[in-house]
């Protein structure tokens, strides 16, 4: 069952922000738009690379009015102690939420039960709390944060001009299109 246009599960979580344990809702995130980041667990392998990478381009994510949560099923108290351990994971700025009870892993359908890890899920969801667009990769396949920001970029395009969509690579100030009988065959 696709997730798109789904509501984001009611949750309340902890999470380490900035040097402090802070609650964060699904109340939290409406109004802006918002990426939920799933990895697998802290102090692992491929999951500080991707968590590194959105650190570098968290600005981009700032700069259009969306925040980044990263979420394992970690504790709060375990983020911490991982941002003192890992000059990478220290340079984090947007929220690490904690599911140590799995609801948002269950919610966004990225748990694997018998490990009590998520999948690496990245989920885009808009100011109304809909999942707009997400991909899921198997545990060793990292992401790439500057393809996401191209991809909330084109959802957030979509949602300001509801007649046009955005082709494949798309990057902003490209050419859109206007789906219409005339385009039928024509691409």
């Amino acid at each position: 069952m696709s997730l798109i246009n789904t509501q984001v599960v009611d949750f309340k979580v902890q999470a380490y922000h900035n040097g402090e344990f802070k609650e964060v809702t699904n109340e939290t995130i409406k109004g802006q738009w918002s990426v939920f980041f799933f990895y697998p667990a802290d102090f692992t392998f491929v999951c500080p690379t991707e968590l590194g990478d959105l650190a570098d381009n968290y600005s981009k994510f700032q700069e259009m009015g969306c925040e980044v949560y990263s979420v394992s099923t970690d504790t709060h108290f375990v983020h911490k102690a991982w941002a003192d351990a890992s000059e990478t994971i220290a340079k984090i700025k947007y929220p690490m939420l904690a599911d140590p009870t799995g609801t948002l892993a269950r919610g966004f359908g990225v748990m694997i039960e018998e490990e009590g890890l998520a999948l690496r899920g990245t989920f885009i969801v808009n100011p109304e709390g809909q999942i707009k667009a997400y991909e899921i990769h198997d545990l060793g396949i990292g992401r790439n944060a500057e393809e996401l920001v191209r991809k909330v970029q084109a959802a957030q395009f979509v949602a300001e001009h509801g007649d046009q969509v955005c082709p494949a690579k798309w990057q902003p100030g490209a050419e859109t299109l206007t789906p219409s009988l005339d385009l039928v065959g024509k691409l």
